[in-house]
């Protein structure tokens, strides 16, 4: 496993970004609809502070993600793979990529526009308020933050299903190669050197 991509594969630093992201996405999510219901406790504001904490570190973690993507560039296609199937996937990147960087950057604007004291990112140092506050801002962040959530999810599940269909149904490496090579055989092992794959399960 090398750390830049490769025609064939993702590296490593594309794939432990590409899933540290996604856990900690469905872990705000799952907070982030089980919050409101929680009593106005100290713990409370503590989640919530949390929240919007690993909120910012999503939105360093995807800006770092872009600009790896950018340097290492990207594998290719599949083979085989019809051109309206790729023109579908890169679609489907684009606007996880934008809905990633768009929903926690919604959410700090929304914390700006509040009007709330600065919050301090995992107790640290606070965090610089982006806008003065704004009710009709407030709004519309919120709406942006709550929806494109919705948005993501949906998109997320279409991308978990498109990988799994090509895994279980295409036979091909779409999935297996953003996973470690020990976890998950592709087609392309096969044609490798008994040296070469042997650690390969």
């Amino acid at each position: 496993m090398t750390l830049k991509n490769t025609d064939d594969r993702w590296g490593t630093v594309s794939q432990s970004l590409h899933w540290l992201i996604v856990v900690l996405i469905l872990g705000l999510g799952v907070v982030g609809l089980i919050m409101d219901e929680l009593p106005k406790t100290p713990k409370y504001f503590w989640v919530y502070t949390m929240h919007k904490s690993f909120g910012i570190t999503v939105l360093a973690l995807m800006l770092v993600r872009l600009g790896w993507r950018v340097y290492a560039g990207a594998p290719k296609p599949v083979a085989g793979t019809p051109g309206w199937q790729h023109a579908a996937a890169s679609l489907t990147h684009f606007l996880l990529y934008a809905l990633a960087l768009g929903i926690p950057l919604s959410g700090w604007l929304y914390d700006s526009a509040s009007g709330l004291r600065p919050f301090k990112f995992f107790g640290l140092f606070a965090m610089p308020k982006l806008v003065a506050p704004d009710d009709a801002l407030k709004a519309l962040t919120h709406e942006l933050h709550e929806w494109g959530f919705w948005l993501l999810i949906a998109l997320v599940a279409a991308h978990a299903g498109a990988a799994l269909y090509h895994h279980l149904f295409q036979h091909d490496a779409t999935l297996a190669r953003m996973l470690p090579r020990s976890w998950l055989k592709s087609p392309t092992d096969e044609t490798l050197a008994p040296e070469d794959r042997s650690h390969v399960v």
